[in-house]
């Protein structure tokens, strides 16, 4: 069931709305924002076959619904639906609720599906957000996209967190790339908010490299693991 927005847009999303907009573009947002369409058109092509076997699998070995969608927040707190490969138990996120951190991680782990802990495994899972991409709600770099409750309690925990709303999220970023999924966000959003800083062409070319060697890596030992 689709998630409940109206209170955080009308509060906490709108306050920090304001903040958002106060800061200034950069004239190489356009070259990033191209070369996001760019490299999400292409990406799209090159996996389209791997999605179609992908979208079989999870039909075979689970049924529907082969996607995943679900509210998430973007730039300058626009509410957003991303959509992904479902990896978890349906209604799987009605059950783990407002978990965040070591304790959704562990609770998490028991709602994957098969064929969603492999997925998951190797992030093929994300290949769906380049469609969030081509519509101009995520970019292939940036601080990734959070739910809104969560974005609510961290916004109140750290002061600076507000700062994220300045850019896309991402579909990759330099959190993802150099710490675990446990780090604390008080962590991660140190490494968001140097992108934040730079967003300069090399540092986002840089990272989407890096992502797709550690993707090809990760799939490569799933294949091994399986075998």
């Amino acid at each position: 069931m689709p998630e409940s927005t109206p209170r955080l847009e009308n509060t906490l999303i709108r306050g920090y709305r304001q903040l958002a907009s106060g800061s200034p573009r950069r004239a190489h947002d356009l070259v990033l924002r191209g070369l996001d369409v760019l490299f999400a058109v292409a990406f799209l092509l090159l996996t389209s076959p791997l999605c179609a076997l992908i979208a079989v699998a999870i039909l075979v070995s689970s049924g529907g619904p082969v996607l995943y969608v679900g509210d998430r927040v973007g730039r300058g707190g626009h509410v957003f639906r991303m959509v992904k490969f479902r990896t978890l138990k349906r209604d799987a996120e009605q059950r783990l609720g407002p978990y965040l951190g070591a304790e959704l991680v562990a609770r998490t782990e028991a709602e994957y599906t098969g064929i969603g802990r492999r997925l998951k495994s190797t992030q093929l899972d994300e290949i769906p957000q380049l469609w969030n991409v081509l519509r101009g709600d995520m970019s292939m770099v940036g601080p990734r996209p959070i739910r809104p409750i969560f974005f609510e309690q961290l916004g109140q925990d750290i002061p600076a967190y507000w700062q994220r709303l300045t850019v896309r999220p991402g579909l990759t970023g330099l959190a993802q790339m150099r710490r675990e999924y446990e780090t604390s966000m008080e962590e991660k959003l140190a490494h968001d908010l140097e992108w934040i800083a730079d967003r300069s062409v090399r540092l986002y070319l840089r990272t989407i490299v890096a992502t797709a060697w550690r993707v090809l890596l990760q799939s490569a030992r799933a294949v091994a693991g399986r075998g």
